[in-house]
């Protein structure tokens, strides 16, 4: 500083900016409240009887009124956008994800069962900022009556997987270890991943972004995939699905595809003009997050339009597949941000899933599969001091 300069003076009554990543985190997390009481409220609507296709439009009502509800001062002239990040599904037994029907579906008609195994997902967003959750439960289980048999094994297995994942989800390790643990947790119980499915990092409007991790590839992915090294201030949509198959292999069957989503990085004049009309329809409605064609103002005019969005790449289908007949999948769906203290969860943790609904008869066996299990999610304060005061002390011994 000169002689002439004068020094700043800071005024007390003045607040500390908030950063963009806090303002952020708080856009993500107000989200995930969103999202925790919408799950809350369909597992609670989730009984014997209950039509999936009811809970999956009441489900993204409750979202919308949800959002509706926050941020609502425009922002220097702009409104904030916000509403559904990923439409309600409801995935029942062997049905791995994104089942969603519409009411001129013929699988519109499904109803829950008892023992039914029931995969629950959903996401809203703020701003562009996304949380999505996903939990697992078992219709007409209680403590008096817990899960049992195949669908304990798998229950046990994916929530075990999901755990140990969120703890693997470290600064600098890749996302070939999570690959690893995922399969290693779902082994202690006899099931396998689901083969292919795939998570990844989250920014705003993005929720399948570029560093990805994979569950269970096959050969061929093995040597395709792109390895991937996790960095702070990242955020990612993790999705544990688990099979009680034996190899947790999945194909297509007779479900309609009702769940799409429009990719920002394809660009293609398409020729029809209902297409483009479609596709006008979509951005503005859904943005670059994934829409049930539920939302959109025709049906009928909107898989028409649709086909050639998806033929040329500008829109994906999320497709409804399935694993054998006679397997169960469970499932577990969070969003986690990678801290300078650590990985933390935005989403919040399962609101049904509970050790003593699930009467399993297998158990972890693998060591350091345990310690790792044993561990918080994020170290505290005092053991890190300790660490530090520690590692001094060997410092000093050693430039003595």
């Amino acid at each position: 500083m000169s002689d002439t300069e004068k020094p700043t003076v800071e005024t007390p009554a003045e607040k500390p900016a908030v950063s963009s990543f806090e303002a952020d985190l708080t856009k993500y997390k107000t989200a995930a409240d969103i999202v925790h009481q919408v799950t809350k409220k369909l597992i609670e609507l989730s009984v014997e009887g209950a039509k999936v296709i009811d809970l999956c439009i009441e489900g993204d009502k409750l979202i919308e009124q949800g959002t509706g509800a926050v941020y609502n001062k425009a922002v220097k002239g702009v409104r904030v956008t916000k509403g559904v990040s990923f439409p309600t599904c409801i995935s029942v037994n062997n049905t791995v994800a994104h089942f969603s029907p519409l009411a001129s579906d013929p699988l519109a008609v499904q109803v829950l069962a008892k023992d039914d195994v029931v995969k629950i997902q959903l996401g809203a967003h703020i701003d562009g900022f996304a949380a999505i959750g996903g939990e697992t439960i078992v219709v007409g289980a209680s403590a008096s009556n817990p899960v049992t048999g195949r669908r304990a094994d798998v229950l046990k297995a994916a929530w075990t997987a999901a755990e140990a994942a969120m703890r693997t989800l470290k600064v600098g390790n890749r996302n070939w270890a999570i690959t690893e643990i995922v399969a290693r947790s779902a082994a202690q119980f006899g099931c396998k991943p689901v083969e292919g499915m795939l998570s990844c990092q989250q920014t705003q409007n993005v929720i399948d972004g570029k560093k990805r991790i994979i569950l269970n590839p096959s050969e061929s992915q093995k040597r395709d995939f792109e390895a991937a090294t996790f960095a702070e201030g990242e955020v990612y949509g993790i999705d544990i699905l688990i099979s009680s198959g034996e190899d947790g292999k999945a194909r297509l069957e007779e479900s309609r595809t009702t769940l799409f989503q429009r990719d920002p990085t394809v660009t293609y004049q398409l020729k029809a003009k209902n297409s483009r009309a479609v596709f006008s329809e979509v951005q503005k409605k859904a943005g670059s997050f994934p829409f049930n064609i539920r939302t959109l103002e025709d049906e009928k005019r909107a898989r028409m339009g649709l086909q050639e969005a998806v033929q040329h790449s500008l829109v994906k289908p999320y497709e409804v597949i399935y694993t054998p007949s006679n397997t169960f999948v469970a499932g577990f769906h969070f969003t986690i941000a990678l801290l300078p203290g650590g990985p933390s969860l935005i989403t919040q943790p399962p609101i049904w899933y509970k050790p003593d609904l699930d009467k399993t008869e297998k158990e972890v066996e693998d060591e350091e599969l345990k310690s790792l299990l044993a561990r918080n999610l994020r170290e505290s304060r005092k053991s890190k001091k300790k660490a530090k005061k520690t590692e001094g002390g060997e410092g000093d011994a050693k430039d003595e």
